[in-house]
């Protein structure tokens, strides 16, 4: 299980990060270096150990299903994924899927999330989940569920949450100690939610990986595209995560369900 801090600046939107080196996977280049169009500034410390030990999450697993129900649910993600081609995001509707059990964590630790690898080690992908999350504080820093891929065994990774207000997508990075937040190429990143402290918001999320390009989608909208550094390694694991918002009682609650991935061959 990997955790790691979030701490935001008075005097910016950028966040300062601290990272915790539990979890490893497997490294190689990738295959389309496009430039960035983002400037990183110095933003984050790099340490090895963080201030206290979460208690584990759930062993997420992949699912399995009856042939029936499975055949049923590999058409609707063949047409999700043809969908995404037919916009550009993806190269080809061949490949594999893999869905996985639900999953549902609770964290107390204002500006930590923590994350729970899936098992797979991809370069192109897109990955899916319902999700939904509340808050045991009205007043809760920016928080919610999430997405992290390209993590490496240095502790590289990056991390990308849905707030009721943004999301919020971060380059972590060991080499520089150094992280800082993925500026929007096109898009928004924008998002209007109710307040999880009153009810439960509820989301579908995606993220799609393709080359240099990343794309997120909130409901099935655009909300942003992003340009991911050329010089940072993106084949790695992917992990589903949550950042909590405050210290309070549970803190911040995420539930995801529907959760599938899909790597072209």
């Amino acid at each position: 299980m990997q955790n790691q801090k979030v701490r935001p600046l008075v005097s910016s939107l950028l966040v300062l990060l601290t990272v915790s080196l539990a979890c490893s996977s497997s490294a190689a280049q990738p295959t389309s270096t496009p430039a960035s169009t983002d400037t990183p500034e110095p933003t984050a410390t790099i340490a090895t150990t963080p201030t206290n030990t979460p208690r584990p999450s759930p062993t997420l697993r992949p699912t399995q299903t009856p042939n029936l129900a499975a055949t049923q649910r590999y058409d609707e993600f063949n047409t999700q994924a043809q969908k995404y081609i037919d916009l550009g995001y993806l190269p080809s509707a061949d490949g594999e899927f893999i869905e996985y059990n639900d999953f549902e964590y609770d964290w107390a630790q204002l500006g930590w999330y923590n994350w729970a690898p899936l098992g797979v080690t991809v370069t192109d992908f897109y990955i899916s989940a319902q999700f939904k999350w509340s808050s045991a504080y009205r007043n809760a820093d920016t928080s919610g569920c999430g997405f992290i891929f390209a993590i490496q065994e240095n502790g590289d990774h990056y991390a990308v949450f849905l707030d009721r207000s943004e999301v919020l997508f971060l380059n972590a990075d060991s080499a520089t100690s150094y992280s800082r937040r993925v500026g929007v190429t096109r898009g928004t990143s924008r998002v209007i939610f109710d307040n999880p402290f009153d009810n439960p918001v509820e989301a579908d999320f995606t993220l799609i990986v393709n080359g240099t390009y990343a794309y997120v989608l909130v409901n099935g909208e655009v909300t942003g595209e992003y340009t991911l550094a050329q010089s940072k390694i993106l084949r790695g694991d992917v992990a589903v995560s949550v950042l909590s918002g405050t210290n309070k009682d549970f803190g911040t609650r995420c539930e995801m369900s529907d959760i599938h991935v899909f790597v072209p061959n």
